[in-house]
């Protein structure tokens, strides 16, 4: 007799559930986790990485930077740049050398529980968010609206709870608070209290970073704590490109390194704006940057931990907008990846980022495209790879949650195909064709990889059409609306105690209750 394809559906779906209910399996046996090893992507030659390196090594010496702070210059003199008439520094060959020869490798960035920490070495992966959007996305309204400290916190504690998003960099400003300094202590109380993960934040001000470090010293119990595991890394946007030093956020970099806090050297210029139109001429430009942001911290500091983090943002040459969402850019995300690997230090760049304005189809393809490419290359860490959309003026939490979604996907592609003799085993192919059951769904070998194997999602939806009407038609956004009601009810591991809090709350004026 025939044998149906439903039959043995049925019989090894009962066989999958009960597998599927056993003990749950540590990370390095389940089928993503975080630091997975990428590189498999290459798109950019060796030949190629050496003449960007070249090109990046001829703009510093021939063009350099300008309006680096004084502190700055004196800093990186000392070190061997030089100081033109017209005021802009160069950097020879043998400098820059020099300087990547003392630069931090094989880097930590510790989050409040060691759990989470993340090792930035060779082609280990890491997603995580960032931004500084001022909007939130209302999914139920479809519209925006202004961001809130209380979206802050809420998005904190979304990370928390999500085992794809391994850090959390501040994605969204506060603009309920009006006066910075507040602001900027708020920014990390907020986050702080909201996960234990890493955080990555920034400064509006120098005269900032005291009270800062003051904050979280107090939160991780005292100084030499903070210092031995910094659990904050300063997000620092050292060049405003074309070839020219932030002046206010250079001295931020400096009191940041000064009180031991893990700085990312960010470079984000726009190609066909700010940055050349070719990208293979955006990542020089980014690069040329960095190099000098490696020359800088290594004078100040030699060793101090930094992320190499060119960010080259694409432009729509048709209007000048931002275009954060095409496949432009995840080609500069992904060559900007090869570029950290030949300089061997620990590098991040920007993917999964949406121009849709709503978490829909088109910022699906987008968000997608993106995270897999800059996974499959290797880049250590993936900022903005989940719930960003507007080309970054807006953020959403439903969109954070379906992002989880996503870059376990993503992470599945990173980890590539396992060819062992035991996944080449031709015996079971013998059981099951030789006498047996014609197919494979109750074999042994099924069951014991469906949890190492196979990554299942939480929110999509895989039931057949009939078991969708069955169930209500269930609608993705809602489900994720759904979740975020529950993890925000929820109470949280990261949260302070109380005696802390209150602490916290008597020596800073905090706005979240």
């Amino acid at each position: 007799m025939t044998q149906h394809i439903h039959s043995p559906r049925r019989a090894g779906g009962r066989a999958a559930r009960h597998a599927l209910r056993a003990a749950p399996l540590p990370d390095d046996k389940r089928p993503v986790f975080v630091g997975l090893k990428g590189g498999a992507y290459k798109p950019l030659s060796s030949a190629d990485i050496e003449r960007i390196h070249d090109a990046a090594l001829t703009a510093l010496e021939q063009i350099g930077l300008a309006d680096a702070p004084p502190s700055g210059i004196t800093y990186m003199c000392n070190a061997g740049a030089t100081l033109g008439d017209d005021g802009r520094l160069r950097f020879s060959r043998a400098l820059v050398e020099d300087m990547l020869a003392l630069a931090a490798r094989d880097l930590t960035l510790h989050g409040r529980n060691p759990v989470h920490d993340l090792h930035l070495t060779g082609t280990r992966v890491h997603y995580g968010t960032a931004g500084a959007a001022v909007h939130m996305v209302d999914v139920a309204g479809r519209t925006y609206r202004d961001s809130s400290l209380q979206d802050l916190f809420d998005a904190a504690k979304i990370v928390n709870q999500l085992d794809n998003i391994h850090f959390l960099q501040r994605p969204m400003v506060a603009r309920d608070i009006t006066d910075n300094y507040e602001m900027d202590i708020n920014t990390i109380y907020a986050c702080c209290r909201g996960t234990s993960k890493h955080i990555g934040t920034s400064f509006c001000e120098v005269e900032h970073v005291a009270g800062a470090l003051h904050l979280l010293h107090m939160i991780a119990g005292s100084d030499n704590i903070w210092r031995s595991r910094p659990f904050v890394s300063n997000t620092n946007c050292f060049v405003v490109p074309p070839m020219k030093f932030a002046t206010d956020a250079c001295r931020v970099m400096e009191a940041c390194i000064e009180g031991d806090m893990p700085v990312l050297l960010l470079s984000a210029g726009q190609a066909g704006a700010t940055a050349p139109a070719s990208i293979a001429g955006a990542i020089v430009q980014s690069v040329a940057e960095c190099l000098a942001g490696v020359v800088y911290v290594n004078a100040i500091k030699p060793g101090h931990p930094a992320v190499f983090g060119t960010w080259p943002f694409v432009s729509d040459l048709r209007t000048g907008a931002m275009s954060g969402g095409s496949g432009e850019q995840a080609l500069l995300s992904a060559g900007c990846a090869q570029m950290h690997q030949f300089y061997r230090l620990p590098g991040g760049a920007a993917a999964g980022i949406a121009d849709a304005k709503l978490p829909d189809m088109q910022a699906g393809w987008e968000q997608g495209i993106s995270n897999v490419m800059a996974g499959l290359s290797g880049l250590n860490m993936v900022y903005e790879a989940a719930g960003m959309h507007a080309s970054l003026l807006g953020f959403c939490h439903e969109s954070l949650i379906l992002g989880n979604d996503l870059i376990g996907h993503a992470l599945r592609c990173v980890r590539g195909i396992d060819v062992t003799d035991d996944t080449l085993n031709l015996e079971v192919m013998r059981e099951v064709c030789l006498g047996g059951p014609g197919h494979y769904l109750g074999s042994n070998q099924t069951l014991s990889l469906m949890e190492t194997e196979y990554i299942y999602p939480q929110l999509a939806d895989r039931t057949s059409p009939k078991e969708w009407m069955e169930n209500g038609k269930p609608d993705l956004l809602e489900k994720a609306t759904m979740q975020k009601n529950s993890i925000l009810k929820s109470p949280s591991d990261a949260e302070f105690a109380p005696a802390l809090d209150a602490a916290l709350r008597g020596a800073f004026e905090i706005h979240l209750d």
